[in-house]
């Protein structure tokens, strides 16, 4: 099939097959589990933040509307950066000791990082998705008897998560694609694989073309399980 190919073609291809295998492994290893640990961990962060969001407790509100504000405002590789590079310099500034450094692999750094910033995206779509939910089925609840925190969980909470489905499905390909960014904190995701194969086989176009290809491969079969799963929530939900 390829026997037509050029000197240069050929060196191309062969760079291409040389980067799969260690690239499906960076992806099945690293950049798929993270990516659900990660989006796990950052819906509880994000339902606690909205929920601070929504309180009447003015305190809660501030911190979380801080918190978002710093994630929202600041570059995914920059905290990425500040965690893998900083936190383990906090034993050394409370101590004075240089040798005092705290321990954190590039692993955990990267799950504390992808999780803090799935929590503070997705907490305004959780936010947007309880704000949307009638005022007036929380008075009809009120005036049967429920507390505001029974309301909240039986009433409004059901309701803005299955309305928020759309957009913490988008939330999660977006993940899937920001885990390209782990290898700067060496992780040997997917694309870190890629790029240690091109470096020496000096191959880029073939190379990088593969991992496009493999990250679009991922997230059309999760687009498509999305879109499965949506299907049986208007199904459901539909009297």
């Amino acid at each position: 099939m390829f026997q037509n190919l050029n000197e240069e073609q050929q060196h191309a291809l062969n760079a291409a097959q040389q980067a799969f295998l260690p690239m499906l492994e960076g992806l099945v290893k690293f950049s798929i589990p993270i990516t659900i640990v990660t989006f796990i961990l950052g819906l509880i962060i994000a339902l606690a933040t909205a929920l601070m969001r929504v309180s009447n407790n003015v305190f809660l509100q501030t911190i979380a509307r801080f918190y978002v504000s710093i994630i929202r405002g600041t570059p995914m590789i920059v905290q990425l950066f500040i965690i893998f590079y900083g936190i383990p310099e906090i034993g050394r500034l409370i101590t004075g000791d240089p040798d005092q450094q705290l321990t954190l692999g590039s692993a955990v750094a990267a799950v504390i990082g992808l999780s803090l910033n799935v929590g503070a995206y997705a907490s305004e779509i959780i936010r947007g998705g309880i704000l949307s939910i009638p005022k007036g089925q929380r008075e009809a609840a009120y005036s049967i008897g429920m507390s505001e925190w029974m309301t909240m969980r039986r009433i409004i909470l059901p309701q803005a998560i299955r309305v928020s489905v759309p957009s913490l499905g988008n939330t999660f390909l977006s993940l899937i694609k920001d885990t390209s960014l782990l290898g700067f904190i060496l992780v040997a995701e997917m694309f870190r694989k890629a790029q240690e194969v091109a470096a020496t086989s000096y191959e880029f176009l073939s190379i990088y073309l593969l991992v496009a290809a493999m990250y679009w491969v991922v997230c059309f079969i999760i687009s498509v399980l999305q879109g499965m799963y949506e299907r049986r929530l208007e199904r459901k939900y539909t009297i």
